[in-house]
């Protein structure tokens, strides 16, 4: 468990560090294929740490950029689609440990981006949810699922979704808005063990899944004035 800047609880995130295996990683010498990427979509940081794309848009320097969870990335980790041999497209330009969130700059030769992955669609950009929304996240590990807000505080809220290692940096929506970041969950204590999420996806309760409000990343992103200033979604 990692403490997570101003949240001021402990956090469970839901990042795996593996060996990605060879099939993988070839993707290196097929520079000229195309990676189709969007909200929910797996990606690969620096050949190892396997985590999930928040968002595909444009800043106001009209690059090509994404957003995935900072606890996944250090600036300049090479990034690479999961299942799609296209080798390195993009690298991570700016990450933010204090409010856990890292922006990827993409090849706009190498991407091609969409709105729809699975049956997440970001049509554009929502306010924070509140207690009793019904909010829906993708995660590449566990997929597409929705749960309840169960309570929102000064910039992240949590919900009854499913949270598991690899989700990390996955779309939270209502609606069609993007309103969040999945982070991780938060660990519930039984006779002094940490019980992890195993039983989300099978269970009508579970362990609360943490995000970051999503208008709090772009407010310190515009802040930075570096990639990834002036986000807008496509």
């Amino acid at each position: 468990m990692v403490a997570m800047g101003r949240i001021g609880i402990r956090l469970l995130v839901a990042a795996v560090i593996a060996v990605i295996a060879p099939s993988v990683l070839s993707g290196t010498a097929m520079a000229a294929q195309m990676a189709t990427m969007g909200g929910g979509s797996g990606i690969v940081l620096d050949g190892r740490a396997v985590c999930t794309l928040t968002t595909v848009g444009y800043d106001s320097a009209d690059r090509m950029v994404g957003l995935t969870a900072g606890h996944c990335a250090e600036i300049g980790m090479p990034v690479q689609s999961e299942t799609q041999q296209a080798g390195v497209i993009g690298t991570v330009a700016a990450v933010d440990h204090n409010n856990d969130f890292a922006v990827i700059e993409f090849d706009r030769t190498k991407v091609t981006p969409v709105r729809q992955v699975a049956q997440t669609y970001i049509g554009g950009i929502g306010v924070p949810p509140r207690p009793g929304d019904i909010v829906c996240k993708n995660g590449r590990t566990s997929g597409f699922d929705c749960g309840v807000v169960w309570d929102t505080r000064e910039w992240w809220f949590q919900s009854q979704l499913c949270s598991r290692p690899g989700d990390s940096g996955g779309p939270v929506t209502l609606g069609d808005r993007l309103v969040g970041m999945n982070i991780g969950h938060i660990g519930v204590m039984v006779l002094g063990v940490t019980l992890f999420d195993m039983a989300c996806g099978t269970a009508a309760v579970h362990d609360p899944a943490v995000a970051i409000e999503i208008g709090v990343i772009l407010g310190e992103m515009d802040r930075s004035g570096g990639v990834g200033a002036g986000f807008r979604t496509l």
